[in-house]
């Protein structure tokens, strides 16, 4: 048995047992790298070729170590070349993972550029069966009447789906992936913390009415920081196309949950990538298989252009 599983004998007091793993929800990282190439050009052809199949193995999300979800990237920009998203109900394993990419003949050449530790979660603000049954009868539903006890029955299948999804997800294959983490402000003329819940609860829905227009383009995983890392919570979006994550973070920074009372941290941008992808991409070894079965190159936009007034 692994630490996780067994409680540990403190004291006879009928608590909570004492576990790595949570009541509900997983363990979160979001772990981003780089690669050293100064490091990479002194290791030698084997030592370059073993590194490269471990990297392989360690990233590979049906392997026997891997933890119960794990994403890989291509991360655009200079923060990172690549990151990986992995969710796991011990913590251990999750570790186990960033431990065995610094361990293997890689390691040396691999550095650890940003990361954030969370917890999955259920957010307070989603209604309950009970209060949703409130909202109904307040829009004049009756409670006996067959329309409210449907309504109510589509409404607990769908908390059912809700709550498995955001407490044990599956990880969407979009290809766009975009991470940041954020606070609430407290400043003294907006301090989130001090609003009361009602309030709080008629700022998030707005917010996530704004989201809900995205369906079908954009979709999220919140999971919370507090008292984990240095931020609060970290939010993960997915996309079918990067234009969709520019779009609703922009349409997002007007609703007033974000324009008050938000702070944003760092903002990481990828694309879903397999490990041998992000070596071939990131230049490290060489994998000619991969470069047959590289998909065709888009096609290049057309040279036509509007043709616009003069200036001024």
């Amino acid at each position: 048995m692994s630490i996780c599983e067994v409680p540990l004998a403190m004291s006879s007091d009928p608590r909570d047992e004492v576990s790595l793993v949570p009541a509900s929800g997983w363990h979160c990282v979001h772990l981003y790298y780089r690669f050293d190439r100064a490091r990479l050009r002194s290791l030698g052809t084997t030592e370059l070729s073993d590194g490269c199949g471990e990297f392989i193995a360690a990233l590979d999300p049906q392997g026997p170590s891997a933890p119960a979800r794990l994403q890989t990237m291509i991360v655009s920009g200079q923060k990172a070349d690549f990151g990986l998203i992995a969710l796991d109900p011990n913590p251990l394993v999750l570790d186990s993972l960033h431990q065995r990419l610094l361990s293997g003949p890689l390691g040396p050449a691999i550095v650890p550029s940003w990361s954030f530790t969370s917890l999955t979660e259920v957010s307070e603000y989603v209604p309950t069966v009970e209060q949703y049954g409130q909202a109904l009868a307040a829009k004049g539903l009756d409670p006996a009447g067959a329309e409210y006890q449907a309504q109510l029955r589509q409404y607990q299948r769908r908390l059912e789906i809700m709550r498995r999804q955001r407490l044990r997800p599956d990880l969407p294959v979009w290809p766009a992936v975009c991470f940041y983490p954020m606070n609430k402000r407290r400043d003294p003329g907006a301090n989130w913390f001090l609003l009361d819940f009602a309030e709080r609860e008629r700022l998030m829905r707005e917010h996530g009415e704004t989201g809900l227009k995205f369906a079908g383009k954009v979709t999220q995983l919140v999971t919370v920081g507090l008292g984990l890392d240095d931020w609060e919570w970290g939010v993960t979006l997915w996309a079918r196309n990067p234009e969709f994550l520019k779009d609703i973070v922009y349409r997002m920074r007007y609703d007033e949950a974000s324009a008050r009372y938000a702070q944003f941290g760092p903002f990481y941008v990828g694309y879903l990538a397999g490990a041998a992808e992000i070596l071939q991409h990131c230049r490290v070894g060489v994998y000619p298989e991969l470069e047959s079965a590289r998909p065709p190159e888009p096609a290049q936009p057309s040279d036509r252009r509007a043709v616009l007034p003069p200036a001024g």
